[in-house]
């Protein structure tokens, strides 16, 4: 059966002969400095340019507190009008969070689309949503940032009807027909994630009871998480140089210098200012990382500001209630700038710098990870009888064995296991570390 969603989306599958041109409009408010703003507003330029988009043009200012009917000030509002003509731009795109009421006045003034930083990550995620879920998950949080912003655009259809930023997933629904149509969607895909939820909590048990430390790897988008993940796994997830590529998570078994295998998982990847309504939507997704035993946080060491998006990440870590899980830095693609990569190490006590495109480094990043996981793992020490190989397969499957020793019962070892390993083995444990 066909959705909004689908409908949507095949639209965006369509070539389009003129790529939009787009106005940046950046604020500078207390706290922030004009280098911040600029900095925001060439991530900013990326973005639009993964959505399908050309800057042609930016405008800046410095305010105390945003202006209630445009955002940015009467007269600035006026020019930014005049740079549109000037340089026939189809829309404006600020990099601060626009309320409805700001969207609406600025679209009437300017006579075009005006559209927030929130609209073009939105837009991104419904272009490379392919699963089930991920798709359930950006038309929730599109339909959730839409219905305020229902109305009656200039020309007397609805506003952002058509191809473009901010347009793609859901279509808005006719006002005559009633918000409630796509209230009534939205309790029905939050149902179906509830279900989609129960499924990925059966899996991420059973994965649980296999005894094996499951290891995510997050990181700002684009820093090169599923470069690394298919330079350790051959997973043969999508690399593309551009933002947000892949959104849903990969799990695959890694075995690691010592021989002990883990869960290793790709996440999506994080940017400044993740839309708060999108991280709620992709709750159950970023779980992974919540429950993750350890993080692998992957930073761009050639980046001109990997301290900004190491603290981009670890927010939104934050938001999930992952803050709290062990991390390890991993600073990619030293070979662009070894001298980069090597001082980044430094300043970060227990960082590893590597090339996941060209594999340099990562032998030492594996030994380092088989380290830190070993020393958060329980030594602990088992009575395992005689009859009982498959118990002793499993320590061996598992875990570390640091010692063995035959006893008239049994055999008797230490070894270094996991605390899901750990616990499934309790009647067979005689001493723990």
């Amino acid at each position: 059966m066909s959705t909004p969603y689908n409908e949507a989306l095949g639209a965006t599958l369509i070539e389009r002969s003129k790529r939009e041109r787009i106005v940046l409009v950046g604020v500078t408010l207390p706290g922030f400095t004009d280098e911040d703003t600029e900095a925001s507003l060439d991530e900013l330029a990326l973005l639009i340019d993964t959505a399908g988009a050309d800057e042609a043009g930016r405008l800046m200012q410095r305010r105390d507190s945003p202006d209630h009917t445009w955002f940015i000030g009467k007269g600035k509002a006026e020019e930014l009008r005049d740079i549109c003509l000037a340089v026939d731009a189809d829309t404006v795109v600020f990099d601060n969070e626009l309320s409805p009421a700001q969207q609406y006045n600025l679209e009437k003034l300017l006579g075009r689309t005006a559209l927030d930083r929130t609209a073009v990550i939105l837009d991104i995620f419904a272009q490379n949503a392919h699963t089930l879920e991920g798709k359930a998950q950006v038309e929730l949080a599109l339909l959730k940032y839409r219905l305020p912003r229902l109305r009656r655009g200039i020309s007397g259809n609805l506003a952002q009807q058509g191809a473009g930023i901010g347009t793609r997933g859901p279509g808005e629904t006719k006002l005559e027909v009633d918000r409630r149509r796509i209230m009534d969607r939205v309790t029905k895909l939050e149902r179906d994630l509830v279900g989609l939820q129960h499924t990925r909590d059966l899996q991420r048990k059973g994965r649980g009871r296999s005894g094996l430390a499951a290891v995510a790897i997050v990181g700002y988008t684009n820093a090169g998480k599923s470069t690394l993940l298919n330079q350790l796994t051959q997973a043969g997830v999508l690399v593309e140089d551009r933002l947000f590529a892949t959104l849903d998570p990969t799990t695959r078994r890694l075995s690691l210098p010592g021989g002990e295998p883990v869960l290793l998982t790709d996440t999506v990847g994080f940017v400044r200012r993740l839309p708060h309504g999108l991280v709620q939507a992709f709750k159950s997704t970023l779980e992974v990382a919540r429950e993750a035993d350890f993080l692998v946080h992957v930073v761009d060491g050639s980046s001109a500001d990997p301290e900004g998006e190491i603290a981009a990440v670890r927010l939104v870590l934050d938001e999930i209630d992952a803050l709290g899980v062990p991390e390890m830095l991993v600073f990619n693609k030293a070979d662009r700038d070894p001298d980069a990569a090597k001082q980044l190490v430094v300043t970060h006590e227990g960082s590893v710098a590597l090339s996941a495109l060209t594999g340099e480094g990562t032998k030492e990043f594996l030994e380092a990870l088989g380290d830190r996981l070993r020393s958060l793992a329980t030594v602990i020490e088992l009575l395992i009888p005689y009859d009982r190989g498959d118990i002793l397969a499993s320590v061996h499957r598992e875990g570390e064995v640091v010692s063995t020793a035959n006893e008239p019962e049994g055999i008797r070892l230490r070894a270094r296991l996991a605390a899901a390993s750990a616990g499934r083995l309790s009647e067979f444990v005689v001493l723990v570390a």
